[in-house]
């Protein structure tokens, strides 16, 4: 494991360039691994770095010791921010869904708030049995202004949706999963080794298919299935030119391990 020299708001980057993977660690466990909005920056200027890292396949998320993945942002920093640039706040937590690359979110204890909806734009999000999910911010008088009220919605639907933003709920991690919150629900002690299982499955499949799939898929979200069919079949057209292609084909009709280069 190789930690980044650079010096972020308590975040901590670790590389491990055997395994191609990279994690971002909130690391502020003695106060719940709160979110500053300077962090909030710095996360996305983290995600530009690695997008661009061919040592690095997969990006995991999590958060410091054992209480909570995150329980949210500074909320004194919220009277102190321009309501402009609040305003754009979302832009920072969709690095993640931005990124060409797998992200896979793992979560325990309080994910709340920003650190929630840092979750919700993730690909993947394996969470511990002690998981609490929530977007709070009702008790303040404000609604989730990170993505929270859009990436729910499109998630669970518009009633689940309300039921949880709108009462400020804490959904549990059983009852998040049968809404299709998170992929998976594992117990604490198995929670690192199930991340890193599926980091390992992630990085096996050409980062060429990753990304267009990735990118065909979130686009699904976005357009009529008339466009959504034209996007994945340009995209199918071109992965047919591709060396990983050609390579996958000759792996299967030879019964071996396909050897993916990315090109």
């Amino acid at each position: 494991m190789v930690e980044t020299a650079k010096k972020y708001d308590h975040i901590r980057v670790e590389k491990n360039i055997e395994k191609q993977t990279a994690t971002i660690v909130f690391d502020r466990p003695e106060k719940m691994n709160y979110i500053s909005m300077l962090a909030r920056a710095q996360f996305a200027e983290i995600f530009k770095e690695l997008d661009q890292d061919d040592e690095v396949r997969v990006i995991i998320i999590k958060g410091e010791g054992t209480q909570a993945f995150s329980a949210g942002g500074s909320i004194p920093e919220f009277m102190e921010t321009h309501q402009e640039e609040l305003s754009h706040l979302a832009v920072h937590v969709a690095a993640p869904e931005r990124s060409p690359k797998p992200v896979i979110a793992q979560l325990q204890g309080y994910t709340f708030g920003v650190g929630f909806e840092i979750a919700m734009a993730c690909d993947f999000r394996i969470a511990a049995d002690d998981t609490l999910m929530a977007l709070p911010e009702m008790n303040l008088g404000m609604i989730p202004g990170s993505g929270g009220t859009q990436r729910v919605a499109r998630a669970v639907g518009l009633t689940r949706a309300k039921d949880m933003i709108m009462r400020a709920r804490r959904i549990p991690a059983d009852e998040a999963y049968q809404w299709g919150l998170v992929t998976k629900v594992v117990s604490k002690e198995e929670l690192d080794k199930e991340v890193e299982l599926l980091a390992e499955e992630l990085v096996r499949f050409s980062p060429l298919a990753q990304k267009v799939c990735k990118a065909v898929l979130n686009a699904a979200e976005e357009s009529p299935l008339s466009a959504g069919l034209d996007i994945e079949g340009k995209a199918y057209g071109l992965l047919r030119t591709t060396d990983d292609f050609r390579e996958g084909v000759a792996a299967f009709a030879e019964k071996r391990k396909p050897h993916f280069t990315g090109k």
